[in-house]
């Protein structure tokens, strides 16, 4: 047993794996953007539009719904990717492999509804879990520089301008330009969380036609059923115009905000580095750390390079979404399926 495990351990050691995941992300934004969540969220989604649909007025059996959430989590990976490589469809892929676990319900499962029903929907879900992941831990961090603030507001301490020596300012005056920023972002990210809204069922083209043929017409009925789902996944509206995909403008808009902290980050962060030439301020010195293998005693400002260096990243992030956006002819096309 040990020597598999070892063994599965070198293998992903043969594998490129993003930095961003291994060395810098929290455990907990990692499982947010996982296949594990991604995959079950589709589950999940398909389980709630067969309650919703069974609500409204379709021949849907409790059994087929007991199914369904029994194996909402026993997700075949190796049969989905077998699938994929047969169908070169990912939500067939995952359709067929749930149909698989569930017989009674494959009838049911996906019933009217486009790709982008799973695909998007997923996508918001874990945008809005993404920000209830970041902005407690950015109110921390407003709280905490708070008080370094307000412990400092008296200590004085040379002004720059243009990184020349100028007037007299003080540690806590410094400070709260930093926390200015940091709670404009705070207001720009609360906004873009608290704007999300679901895209629910809205079939290939916004149209939601598929789901008028369910329901033989009945625009009511259909209504009705936007509304269930979405209240099921826990947003309280969806949005009143999409085409296939809900507007990648959202994503312009997540990622602009983003950006935004970024910036904010890398200026406090130099700031900082600036700072610490001047022993001014230093970051905290671990008893075993090591400040170079060259030069072990020197106190690099790691911590602040590191932030800068990742910082830099996200800002160069939100281009992606607006070529997105600006190519997505008429309903939809498929150039952001590979980058997103």
């Amino acid at each position: 047993m040990a020597a598999k495990s070892d063994l599965e351990v070198d293998q992903r050691k043969s594998r490129y794996e993003s930095p961003l995941v291994a060395r810098y992300a929290s455990p907990e934004m990692a499982y947010n953007f996982s296949d594990k969540k991604k995959f079950t969220t589709w589950r999940k989604l398909w389980l709630i539009l067969a309650k919703a649909q069974k609500k409204v007025g379709l021949n849907i059996t409790e059994e087929q719904l007991t199914e369904m959430e029994t194996n909402l989590e026993t997700i075949d990976f190796k049969m989905a990717a077998e699938e994929e490589r047969k169908r070169r469809h990912d939500v067939m892929a995952h359709v067929y492999t749930f149909a698989h676990c569930c017989p009674k319900a494959a009838p049911i499962i996906h019933l009217g509804a486009t790709s982008c029903f799973v695909g998007d929907n997923t996508d918001l879900i874990v945008l809005r879990d993404a920000f209830d992941i970041v902005l407690p831990k950015l109110a921390r961090c407003i709280h905490r520089l708070s008080n370094f603030a307000a412990e400092n507001k008296s200590l004085p301490t040379l002004g720059f301008t243009h990184f020349q020596p100028a007037q007299l300012t003080t540690v806590g005056k410094r400070a709260s330009l930093w926390l200015s920023d940091l709670c404009m972002d705070l207001r720009n990210l609360t906004r873009a969380r608290d704007d999300l809204r679901f895209r629910g069922v809205k079939g290939t083209t916004g149209t939601q036609a598929s789901f008028l043929t369910l329901f033989d017409g009945d625009a009511e009925k259909v209504d009705e059923l936007d509304r269930l789902v979405t209240n099921l996944a826990d947003f309280k509206e969806s949005y009143i115009v999409t085409g296939q995909t809900y507007s990648r403008k959202i994503d312009v808009d997540v990622l602009s905000c983003l950006a935004s902290l970024g910036a904010s980050i890398h200026k406090i962060c130099t700031d900082i580095r600036l700072l610490a030439n001047l022993k001014e301020l230093e970051e905290p010195f671990e008893k075993d750390q090591i400040g170079s293998s060259a030069m072990p005693y020197k106190r690099n400002p790691m911590r602040s390079e590191r932030c800068c260096s990742l910082a830099r990243h996200l800002m160069t992030l939100c281009m992606n979404p607006l070529q997105t956006l600006s190519v997505q002819w008429m309903e939809r096309t498929l150039d952001d399926s590979a980058n997103r």
